[in-house]
């Protein structure tokens, strides 16, 4: 059977403005390490214990033989009485009677340094007397030199040195190296090195192939600087702790502070706010910042509402300083950074992912007065980090309370889901806020999830008057310091490459188009029902680090009346114990449980549902940092949280638990109150996920087609006056997944067609897009 379908030009109708864009978070040394094109680790000597408990002021350094570096007495240590800036306290003091070599590799197993590309190496120092010098060399890591310049320090005050170096050999284990001659007396700091070919030739800018595989994508946004990073530390913008606070990521990089990264390792700040805009800028891509609302949802810190007006300010100075006059206060600081002309903001977030009554008190503030004095600022609010419950509602309520324009919605879940959840934003009303899907992902960087995600983003453009924004994330991962998968972008510091899922991503956004088009479709093939089956199978209990007493369980059959009495025990560390099995459509558990010991940030879990390994139900009581009351379905391994309350165990109270299951609907009470109600959707396979977007500046229809079936689909393309189509597909097999070795494992085709007489052929598990044309535009 050929499917028909047809295209009705002209009848255009939700706009998609600026869909599709990027998600930035210095999460998997994303910034440092990076993007940002810095290739000394520890330039500053102001890696810390608080940063991990590894680091330390000389961490990354190496003796000339590659052993760790360590201070000797007198002759190389790390002091801070006279330092470069307040803010950058630390530095190293050479006072050697014998020649002195150190040696930095860089954030991997070694700095790539490209044949006869430019380098300019640099540094701060100053004399105790009069001719000093410093040798700066480029080596491999036998220490063999390939190139190498001298550097007379002749001020007895902090003075910055630079010099270019460059290799006639491809080096993937190099080194910078400075030699100290006999008898050197000298202090030194910030030690640098850049490739001169930036991304634009920015100074201080980023590394040219990450930054170049992002405009390969032509975002339309970019959303920075996280994640979790934005509100996880002190309220003290002066504790090395703090929260990301923007101010000071601004001036001459030896001024800023150096800060904890949330992530467990160092944030230097080199890439700053201003080098935010300026990439953004440098994308085509419109700033989305990113600022905390004076809440710590990590450590429950908030600040008093009275002292509140500083963190509003800070916002309203962002404002300024972004789209001010070069003479307004803020504005003047970006015109002496290099930027006269405004960076044009037009979208502001208060708030990641937050949880808690105590953000949203606090974004009402936020809105009121930025709303006073730029009411054409976009704000976006947030809806917490799930899908559905109690932070989503509670976000969603504040939003529509504040009129906020925007509600940052953040999700990761199984290709399961996404599949399952097509159609979700069709039952949002378009009345509301709009949303901005500013994390998500499914789970892993293999085909079969970019399929999902491609499937969903079908529906992403459907809504479009629903849907304002989305972006993938996270964006960035180095292969060598991994927090989180799956990652859009890998790289080390030779290659990088996209993900299958980049494919994806690249595709939807370099041809999102302008606006929905009205279309239809014949002869479609039925979807395929893959679960719908009721939510049956073992029932275990799982500890989750903490010692739990649980008594009076029972396992109540509604539907024959049967009750089984499971008898009492407890749990600690990381018991599993069965402790049932049902087959019945409606059924329910009930318990009774304390916490008498273990960690205060961990509770314990009911496993019901259970077929498979791969395949069960949880209740999580305590959850991530003893918060959630949260329920995670899993399918073909991969799991997804289906709804979530906040919550707390505390340990030496009863607490009565109660969850019914009816066919897929999940139901839970924890002392007689409502936590959780959700039905888990039914699994189901579209035969052919489509729509059609018009193209205002290419003056082009684009068909969009995913076939995430494992049989070809044959399809007819009418639409009046374009009787020519290029079909730009990707197709790979469903564990494909790229790698540094093999960064090229989807297949992509471009071929032409005649709309008048052949069916195309959309392939299993591919993504296609038809772009129409008429005669005289091929």
């Amino acid at each position: 059977m050929t499917v028909k379908l047809t295209v009705h030009p002209n009848q255009f109708q939700s706009e998609l403005k600026d869909l599709y864009g990027l998600f930035f978070e210095d999460i998997n040394h994303a910034a440092d390490g990076g993007i940002y094109a810095e290739m000394i680790q520890n330039r500053s000597f102001e890696f810390d214990p608080i940063d991990h408990p590894t680091y330390h002021a000389l961490y990354g350094w190496e003796t000339k033989d590659g052993l760790p570096l360590e201070e000797e007495r007198l002759s190389l240590r790390v002091l801070s009485d006279n330092p470069i800036h307040p803010n950058n306290q630390h530095y190293l003091k050479i006072n050697c009677h014998n020649q002195l070599i150190i040696r930095n590799k860089g954030f991997n197993n070694g700095l790539f340094i490209e044949s006869e590309a430019v380098y300019e190496a640099s540094f701060f120092a100053k004399a105790d007397f009069n001719h000093q010098a410093v040798m700066i060399e480029l080596q491999d890591e036998a220490g063999i030199v390939y190139d190498s310049a001298a550097v007379e320090i002749n001020q007895l005050k902090w003075q910055r040195y630079k010099v270019e170096l460059r290799s006639d050999k491809k080096l993937r284990n190099g080194r910078l190296a400075l030699r100290f001659k006999e008898n050197t007396n000298l202090s030194i700091d910030m030690i640098s090195l850049f490739p001169a070919d930036t991304f634009k030739n920015r100074v201080n800018g980023c590394r040219n192939d990450i930054a170049q595989k992002l405009a390969d994508m032509k975002p339309k946004f970019m959303r920075f600087p996280g994640g979790c990073l934005v509100h996880d530390g002190s309220l003290n913008s002066q504790d090395r702790d703090s929260m990301y606070r923007w101010k000071n990521t601004l001036g001459p990089v030896e001024t800023r502070p150096p800060r904890r990264n949330s992530w467990g390792y160092h944030q230097s700040l080199g890439l700053g706010y201003f080098e935010y805009f300026q990439l953004c800028e440098d994308l085509g891509a419109k700033p989305i910042p990113v600022l905390p609302a004076g809440f710590d949802p990590h450590h429950q810190r908030a600040v008093p509402f009275s002292e509140l007006g500083e963190w509003i300010q800070d916002a309203l100075d962002l404002i300024e300083f972004a789209n001010g006059a070069a003479d307004s206060e803020w504005g003047s600081v970006r015109a002496e950074m290099g930027h006269p002309d405004p960076f044009h903001l037009e979208y502001l977030a208060i708030g990641n992912e937050e949880v808690g009554q105590a953000f949203f008190d606090r974004y009402n503030q936020f809105h009121a007065a930025i709303k006073s004095v730029y009411p054409e600022m976009q704000l976006i609010n947030s809806a917490g980090p799930f899908a559905e419950g109690s932070e989503y509602e509670r976000g969603w309520a504040n939003a529509r309370q504040n009129q906020s324009d925007l509600v940052d919605e953040h999700y990761y879940q199984s290709p399961a889901w996404f599949f399952s959840n097509h159609y979700r934003y069709d039952r949002y009303s378009s009345d509301d806020p709009q949303v901005f899907l500013g994390e998500y992902a499914s789970k892993e960087n293999k085909w079969w999830n970019a399929l999902a995600e491609a499937s969903y983003m079908i529906g992403l453009e459907r809504n479009a008057d629903k849907v304002a924004l989305a972006c993938y994330a996270p964006m960035l991962a180095n292969c060598d310091h991994v927090n989180w998968q799956p990652n859009l972008i890998w790289f080390n510091q030779e290659a990088v490459y996209g993900s299958v899922n980049y494919d994806v991503q690249k595709l939807f956004m370099t041809k999102q188009g302008s606006h929905n088009v009205a279309y239809h479709i014949d002869q479609l093939p039925e979807d395929h029902l893959i679960d719908d089956n009721p939510i049956t199978g073992q029932i275990q209990l799982k500890a989750d680090g903490a010692e739990i007493h649980y008594r009076d369980m029972i396992i109540h059959n509604k539907s024959t009346g049967e009750k089984t009495s499971v008898s009492s025990s407890q749990l600690s560390a990381n018991d599993l114990i069965a402790i049932g099995n049902t087959d019945a459509n409606h059924y329910s558990i009930s318990f009774t449980f304390e916490k008498t010991a273990g960690r205060d940030d961990k509770g314990f879990n009911l496993i019901f549902g259970r077929r498979a390994d791969d395949h069960y139900y949880n209740w999580a009581l305590g959850g991530w940092q003893n918060q959630d009351c949260l329920l995670s379905a899993v399918h073909d391994g991969s799991d997804s949280v289906l709804t979530q309350s906040i919550w707390r165990v505390e340990p030496h109270q009863e607490y009565r638990c109660h969850i019914e299951i009816n066919h897929r609907t999940i139901t839970t009470h924890i002392n007689d109150e409502l936590f959780n109600h959700i039905e888990d959707a039914p699994y189901v396979m579209k035969s052919l996920y489509t729509n059609v977007v018009y193209d205002q500046e290419t003056k082009k229809y684009y068909v969009k087609l995913v076939n995430a079936k494992a049989d070809d689909l044959d399809i007819q393309v009418n639409c009046q006056d374009h009787n020519m189509a290029i079909k730009h597909s990707l197709s790979a097999a469903v564990t494909a997944k790229n790698s540094l070795d093999q960064p090229n494992q989807v297949q992509y085709s471009c071929e032409k067609y005649d709309l008048t007489t052949d069916t195309i052929t959309i392939a299993a598990y591919s993504v296609v897009f038809l772009v129409l044309k008429t005669t005289d535009s091929i």
